[in-house]
């Protein structure tokens, strides 16, 4: 593992209105499949080549989550979402830039700005580039998904020895109907089981963030005990 730096932000929450937020971040130039799930297993994300976590002194809000595979059985109505986006097709390949992943980012974020409130500015290419293609290795892919010929979403995700890590989804708004973030997570359950592996790592979930705390719908789940550092052991609960 390359690790070029490290360091520590203090910023406003990302979460949680009126509280400071202390993340720890990892640049590292090289990581391999073990190296990545041993850093996500400890409660890391990975950005590019940033993998990060926070670390606050008096606050534990952000849980880090995983959906326990073998166990999940899907709902009638988790069913029917699938059933409905029969015509939506897929493909898995490596991390992309084009200009219509440029467009389809803005178009969403221009949408959940209106919807949730979100900050919003243009993202260039360059940033697009080092947030979701950058250091992929081994183990970064994205999902596409297409309405005929027509892009309508994407979803960045890291494919581990056990398991799925969720980095981002973004979709496009006038899909709605189809609930794209549900159905992007449901066919990552079903890779997962097809392929014997046994979790899907959803990042945080923060019980009084909307935007997170829908996480805690798909069960069974378990969260990571505490903030055990790459020489600890880790306790899943």
């Amino acid at each position: 593992m390359n690790i070029l730096k490290e360091f520590l932000t203090n910023d406003k929450c990302s979460y949680l209105d009126d509280k400071q937020q202390i993340t720890h971040y990892k640049v590292i130039d090289s990581c391999s499949t073990l190296q990545c799930q041993e850093l996500v297993e400890r409660g890391y994300r990975r950005f590019g080549k940033m993998y990060f976590r926070p670390t606050c002194i008096s606050c534990d809000e952000c849980k880090s989550i995983k959906i326990d595979v073998d166990n999940f059985e899907f709902s009638k109505s988790q069913r029917r979402v699938m059933r409905k986006a029969s015509n939506i097709k897929s493909y898995i390949q490596r991390p992309s830039l084009s200009k219509i992943h440029l467009e389809l980012f803005d178009k969403y974020h221009l949408y959940m700005k209106d919807k949730k409130g979100w900050e919003h500015s243009t993202t260039s290419a360059q940033g697009y580039y080092g947030s979701f293609v950058d250091a992929h290795n081994d183990f970064g892919y994205e999902i596409l998904y297409y309405d005929e010929d027509r892009l309508i979403g994407v979803d960045l995700i890291d494919i581990l020895d056990d398991g799925i890590s969720s980095i981002y989804f973004y979709y496009d708004p006038d899909y709605n109907k189809y609930s794209l973030g549900k159905l992007s997570l449901y066919n990552q359950i079903m890779y997962a089981k097809n392929s014997n592996r046994k979790w899907i790592y959803l990042g945080y979930y923060v019980q009084g963030c909307p935007s997170l705390s829908y996480k805690s719908h798909y069960k069974p789940y378990l969260t990571l005990d505490g903030k055990p550092s790459l020489e600890e052991d880790f306790k899943w609960f």
